[in-house]
């Protein structure tokens, strides 16, 4: 089957397809119909900017038809006010209901971080789902042990985090590593790929919205993910496929508490050129 299948019947011949196509590898020229060059296959990153951007469903792409995607509503966009404050009001959880979330309401945010970016569409992102509270009971004792190995090190970042303060809490019972979530979700990529980083931290923020949308408490697990990206042990507890390195984590329950302000923030910083 050809890469680009074009409907003559549909096709208006207005050129959209070409003319969007980031890598530039639709040929198009005045009333012809759209083709690709020689080595699409090559060159195509399979993004659909062509297949999403004809107006009339007149193009498909290695064998997607556009019936096969879902269209687009704008009514279902939210206003920029609305988006403004939605993003504006979120916040950390502390603290957290002992109440799981179900699995298929964390697949469900999952689900919707496919459509994330990721440089040259290669969406390497990996996902590892700490659902066993238990199990995340006990990885945060890992992170307190590598925190340990931090403090008798005497590291400069020991006083910066404070994290003899952090084991301290976390020997008598108060849990400043993972705040008590029930779950922690991990991002997580080829340590060779160099497009992981960057496609793992978009991820984790659109899962960030995503899962507060739901009304959950989503929070980024900065203890979690700095000793899972060093201390073999909790590495070993995580499962990580070989070659895969973790790129971030975020703790995730229910919030205990629900807020009601927005406390100011810094003004933005810019300069403009």
């Amino acid at each position: 089957m050809a890469s680009i299948v074009i409907d003559t019947e549909k096709c208006k011949q207005d050129g959209f397809c070409a003319d969007e196509c980031p890598a530039g590898i639709i040929r198009f020229e005045k009333d012809s119909f759209p083709a690709p060059v020689d080595g699409f296959d090559e060159y195509c990153i399979r993004c659909g900017h062509c297949l999403a951007v004809c107006p009339h469903g007149a193009l498909s792409l290695h064998g997607v038809s556009p019936d096969a995607c879902d269209a687009v509503n704008a009514d279902l966009f939210p206003a920029p006010e609305a988006l403004a404050h939605f993003m504006r009001a979120r916040r950390s959880a502390r603290k957290f209901k002992s109440k799981p979330v179900p699995r298929e309401l964390i697949e469900q945010c999952l689900d919707t971080v496919r459509w994330a970016p990721s440089g040259h569409n290669s969406q390497p992102v990996h996902w590892i789902v700490i659902h066993d509270t238990g199990e995340v009971r006990r990885m945060a004792g890992l992170v307190a042990d590598w925190m340990r190995m931090l403090v008798s090190s005497n590291m400069p970042i020991v006083k910066t985090l404070h994290l003899d303060v952090v084991v301290s809490d976390w020997d008598r019972g108060a849990d400043k590593i993972v705040r008590g979530a029930p779950h922690v979700v991990v991002a997580h990529g080829l340590r060779e790929d160099m497009t992981a980083p960057t496609a793992c931290t978009i991820a984790l923020a659109h899962f960030e919205l995503a899962a507060k949308a739901h009304g959950l408490g989503p929070t980024w697990g900065g203890f979690f993910h700095a000793a899972a990206s060093t201390y073999p042990p909790l590495q070993q507890a995580l499962g990580l496929p070989a070659g895969h390195q973790p790129m971030g984590a975020m703790l995730l329950g229910w919030p205990k508490y629900s807020y009601k302000r927005i406390p100011a923030r810094e003004p933005a910083r810019v300069v403009w050129k």
